[in-house]
């Protein structure tokens, strides 16, 4: 790739001392094999853990009672970041807070589990893929929104 096209802050960004960052998450096991696991600009930090949103949506998209799910941090003063999952759920089904985190409790590690909850739409773009941007400015929008 030689740039993004009139874009040439984002193409410095990406490129830089002539190496592509893609900003995705890798880890490498015992065996050398490399999975992405997340990207970057999607990774939550709460309380100094790092926590891949993809490893929460995919415990939280196994409930039975959930049928399309997204999880994005928003900001929380005493963990830097609280997880809130965006969760849209089956029809005729009702799912809590509670529900959903005794669920994920037996998925992931505890610092893993969502502390937010919103039922709702989760945005996608034509091809399947969740678009998260879109998601954090509705959230950052309906958390600014004053309350009647």
């Amino acid at each position: 790739m030689k740039g993004y096209w009139n874009k040439p802050e984002a193409t410095a960004e990406t490129i830089r001392k002539g190496w592509l960052h893609t900003g995705d998450v890798a880890v490498r096991d015992a065996d050398g094999y490399i999975t992405i696991v997340d990207r970057l600009k999607d990774m939550i930090i709460t309380g100094g853990m790092n926590v891949y949103s993809v490893e929460v949506e995919n415990a939280i998209a196994a409930h039975p009672d959930v049928a399309d799910c997204a999880v994005i941090g928003v900001p929380n003063e005493k963990y830097g970041e609280s997880i809130l999952a965006v969760v849209t759920p089956r029809v005729g089904a009702t799912l809590t807070l509670d529900a959903l985190k005794a669920h994920c409790r037996t998925l992931v590690a505890d610092y893993k589990v969502p502390h937010l909850l919103e039922l709702g739409a989760v945005p996608r773009n034509p091809s399947g893929k969740i678009v998260k941007h879109k998601l954090r400015a509705r959230i950052a929008a309906e958390r600014q929104a004053p309350h009647a």
